[in-house]
């Protein structure tokens, strides 16, 4: 085990009383995390907790491009953000797609509500990458209430987007994010 490794250990469930429900039934090279219910700032640092002791080391995030700034942009590249321009509609489903078909990444984590106050409509770009990647998606619920990082089998995938994405939050809707208010509803 590694010092990082022990140290996330030792700060996530000694300290903090959180544990990690894997709910995988076996090991998947290429996939993308969908993370919710994303409510808080703390969110990203029980996200590393997660990534480091669930074995999914490597996996990037995509997260708005005004935190890649002066002076903590070099920090957040680092720990393996990349950004995204809210401001205008770039093509980000087929530069993560790209990403994916070249081998720069093979996992990358992204919350679909797109911010940590409640929004009732989920982006589907997650979806879209999946797909034209040929990538399953998996799902990682951050429960505040049970201190417990939750974490899906692959989720099925069809061609009806809205109606997966309903599903999923239907998966994700009995776990209690830091501000239960801004959760899933």
């Amino acid at each position: 085990m590694s010092l990082i490794t022990a140290y996330h250990r030792f700060v996530f469930h000694t300290l903090a009383g959180w544990t990690i429900e894997d709910r995988r039934t076996a090991p998947l090279p290429r996939f993308i995390v969908v993370v919710a219910p994303h409510t808080s700032n703390w969110d990203f640092f029980v996200g590393l907790s997660v990534r480091i002791l669930s074995g999914m080391q490597g996996a990037k995030y995509l997260a708005k491009k005004s935190l890649f700034k002066f002076p903590l942009g070099a920090f957040f590249k680092a720990l393996g953000g990349y950004p995204v321009d809210r401001s205008k509609h770039t093509n980000m489903v087929d530069a993560v797609v790209e990403l994916f078909n070249s081998g720069a990444i093979k996992r990358i984590a992204i919350t679909p509500e797109g911010t940590r106050k409640y929004q009732p409509h989920w982006k589907s770009g997650f979806h879209h990458i999946a797909t034209k990647a040929g990538v399953p998606i998996i799902l990682c619920a951050f429960d505040y209430g049970n201190k417990r990082a939750v974490i899906s089998d692959p989720f099925p995938l069809t061609a009806d987007v809205e109606g997966d994405i309903e599903r999923m939050k239907d998966w994700f809707r009995p776990f209690k994010g830091r501000n239960p208010e801004d959760g899933i509803r």
